[in-house]
């Protein structure tokens, strides 16, 4: 039976350092590294699932700077996106401040076809460490996420591979679910299956230098 196919774009953001790239490179390839630099502009990479027996989905997922000096060009990024995980560091209370500006931030640049809000989970990052603030109350987290309009939210580690796979299943299953239901961006994609791509803007040298004191992004 041919399958029928969907190419799902997925945007990973939150602040520098909070592990973006870590959770990407984990749920991708399966591998963590404590040394990743903090990325400059944009990087994808490409995640092939055969989800059934009669759907195979390809998901792109978008791994955002979380610089601000690239503010200007994410409208470029989030278009057509479907769906959106925002990721903050349990151990840096600030990032998690910072969680509502990065979602109202996506909802002012990227809506899906119907008008409605791009899905999007929130990850409490870094759950291996002791926690700080107040990401350690579940019903503090349950109740913020309901207000601020999060499908829903983890705790992970890319470190200790901790609910990665279930952060995006979640997403795809919430996907799939408003498409059942609308028809409002499926679509058949014709990419090599095992293609995995990575996509970068050259920093400048200033940008280097800052790219070096910002290397802890696990």
């Amino acid at each position: 039976m041919e399958k029928r196919e969907h190419l799902f774009k997925i945007l990973v953001i939150g602040d520098i350092g909070c592990g973006k790239t870590s959770i990407i490179k984990s749920y991708v390839h399966n591998f963590f590294s404590p040394n990743y630099r903090a990325t400059i502009g944009v990087d994808f990479a490409l995640k092939v699932l055969n989800w059934d027996e009669t759907t195979l989905i390809r998901l792109q997922l978008w791994d955002i700077s979380g610089e601000e000096r690239f503010g200007k060009m994410n409208r470029v990024y989030y278009k057509e996106a479907v769906g959106c995980m925002i990721i903050f560091d349990v151990t840096q209370p600030e990032t998690f401040e910072n969680v509502w500006n990065w979602k109202q931030d996506l909802d002012s640049k990227v809506q899906l076809p119907n008008g409605q809000p791009v899905p999007c989970v929130l990850l409490a990052n870094k759950c291996d460490l002791p926690k700080v603030g107040t990401v350690n109350n579940k019903s503090y987290m349950d109740k913020y996420c309901v207000e601020k309009g999060f499908h829903s939210w983890f705790e992970t580690s890319a470190k200790e591979n901790i609910n990665v796979d279930n952060v995006a299943k979640s997403l795809v299953e919430k996907i799939l679910e408003n498409d059942k239901s609308n028809n409002i961006y499926s679509h058949e994609d014709t990419e090599d299956p095992n293609e995995t791509i990575d996509l970068k803007i050259n920093p400048s040298n200033k940008d280097k230098q800052r790219e070096q004191r910002n290397a802890r992004c696990c």
